[in-house]
């Protein structure tokens, strides 16, 4: 066996920092390890020198100039900070327009500010999305979207890619409608950055989220791209110390997990361009390597189904993705008697709410199909070899579960 067990493909929930992102970090620990913001010496002018470098080419990958990023501690607060943020700003400015819009199968932390925003008398718009069973289920209608436009909504937010299902999002599309109509558009753009082509300009957006922990970065370190200049978006800070952060979010600078961000952001955005040779792009081998594990599945295992948009047709769906539901199987009791396959049955972010996925609900499925249903992230370090394991070690599982049934 030329790989370590468990085998993981849960890389929708968090990746494995690679290699280069840990050596280009390291230094940032034992050698110039002083604060950002210690101006007197040279630990501190390196280190800030260092981060200014690493805003510089984080920017660049998203299509944006460095005043435009913000750092934070990750998605979540780079959501909050977007949402609760704007909110409480445009409040003052503009306080009779006070609806929300949004789809059904946003990350909970969107969900969740939203909904206590509601609680405090704002509307909240939550589009539907198509339907399981279509080419493009978990996407929302754009033209809904602009039907949804009038003239009380001050914050539109869709995210690029669901972590569940993978569905793209017509961003550009909806960036466009919310940009003629004045309104502010943010996106939490967490499972798209580095598997797909992302700029903030292109998509209109005046708020993106995005994370290290999704592109083989560290943990504990993200971004909020906020537009400047003639159109600027002003955010209420939701840290205050400081003043880091063009005092938008204060705090001691993350110096090392900011590097390593800056590393990770540049070796993914460079995974998704084929090599001159014509050889396969990363992106083209974990997408050949998603749609293996489905063919194989479907051939061993009897009663698979798909859930989420269309494997086939370009664009409808992350690379790495592939959410599928079992027939009478628990997708929970499955995974722990696969113990030697690290997958999920939903979102990391909402494994501590025992309700079914909203996400998979969303897309038509019952409670039953829910329970069933297991999501697969593939990344950069599997491997075909991993594939076939993981189905093999599926198989027999679901063999021994189903005949347990039967003998009872």
């Amino acid at each position: 066996m030329a790989f370590d067990l468990p085998v993981y493909m849960d890389n929708h929930a968090a990746t494995r920092v690679d290699p280069r992102v840990v050596k280009a970090m390291l230094p940032f620990f034992t050698e110039t390890f002083g604060n950002a913001g210690s101006s007197t010496h040279e630990f501190g002018k390196k280190a800030k020198s260092a981060v200014n470098e690493a805003r510089e080419k984080i920017a660049a990958a998203v299509g944006a100039k460095a005043r435009n990023v913000i750092f934070t501690s990750g998605a979540t607060e780079s959501n909050n900070l977007a949402i609760r943020g704007f909110i409480e700003k445009a409040r003052d400015k503009s306080p009779n327009k006070r609806r929300i819009v949004t789809t059904a199968i946003e990350h909970p932390s969107v969900l969740v500010p939203l909904e206590k925003l509601e609680r405090r008398g704002y509307e909240i718009v939550r589009l539907p999305v198509a339907k399981n069973g279509r080419p493009n289920a978990g996407v929302v209608d754009v033209e809904a979207v602009k039907d949804s436009l009038d003239d009380d909504v001050v914050l539109v937010s869709v995210m690029a890619a669901n972590n569940e299902i993978g569905s793209i999002q017509p961003v550009a599309e909806i960036g466009r409608l919310c940009r003629e109509r004045g309104v502010v558009f943010h996106c939490d753009a967490v499972q798209a950055v580095g598997k797909s082509p992302v700029d903030v300009e292109a998509w209109n957006v005046d708020l993106m989220s995005f994370t290290a922990h999704k592109i083989y970065g560290p943990k504990g370190v993200g971004a909020l791209y906020v537009r400047r200049g003639e159109s600027a978006v002003a955010l209420e800070s939701q840290i205050d110390g400081g003043g880091q952060e063009s005092s938008l979010r204060s705090g001691t600078t993350n110096v090392p997990g900011i590097v390593g961000f800056a590393e990770a952001i540049q070796l993914a955005v460079a995974d998704l361009v084929a090599t001159k040779s014509g050889a396969e792009s990363e992106v083209e081998r974990i997408l050949r390597m998603r749609d293996l594990l489905f063919e194989r599945l479907s051939t061993v295992v009897e009663g698979v189904s798909l859930n989420g948009p269309s494997l086939t047709e370009p664009g409808r769906r992350l690379p790495g993705n592939l959410n599928v539901r079992f027939e009478n199987m628990d997708g929970e009791t499955l995974l722990m008697k696969a113990p030697d396959v690290a997958a999920s049955t939903g979102s990391a972010c909402a494994s501590a709410d025992p309700a079914p996925s909203h996400v998979l609900a969303a897309i038509g499925l019952n409670e039953s199909e829910i329970r069933s249903s297991v999501r697969f992230g593939l990344g950069r370090f599997n491997t075909e070899e991993e594939i076939d394991y993981v189905v093999s070690h599926l198989s027999e599982a679901i063999r021994q579960l189903r005949s347990h049934v039967t003998l009872n």
